[in-house]
């Protein structure tokens, strides 16, 4: 797990085209491994601790979105992104928190 504010650059393959991502520094290698391997990752968040890892992928062709983590289509996207904020400035997916 890193620090919350602990994020580096990365480069992945979005739609076949390279993207400049920001992405947390403990689970950087994981997602430019799983970009490398075809994956269409498009957001992710290692939890910092407080919520599940997630790894939003799009199904390619699609505009499908699922977390490839808890195995749960997300079928909303909030104002740019998957993420909400909660009071103590975590970012989480509701759909995964409440996959009940």
């Amino acid at each position: 797990m890193c620090n919350k504010r602990e994020s580096v650059q990365g480069v992945v393959i979005v739609d076949g085209l390279p993207k400049q991502i920001r992405v947390d520094s403990c689970i950087r290698h994981l997602i430019l491994s799983l970009s490398n391997h075809g994956y269409n990752t498009v957001g992710c968040c290692c939890g910092h601790g407080r919520y599940p890892m997630t790894i939003i992928c799009r199904v390619d062709g699609t505009n499908r979105y699922y977390d490839l983590i808890s195995g749960v289509d997300v079928k909303s996207k909030r104002g740019g992104g998957w993420y909400i904020l909660d009071n103590d400035g975590y970012y989480y997916v509701p759909e995964v928190i409440n996959k009940n």
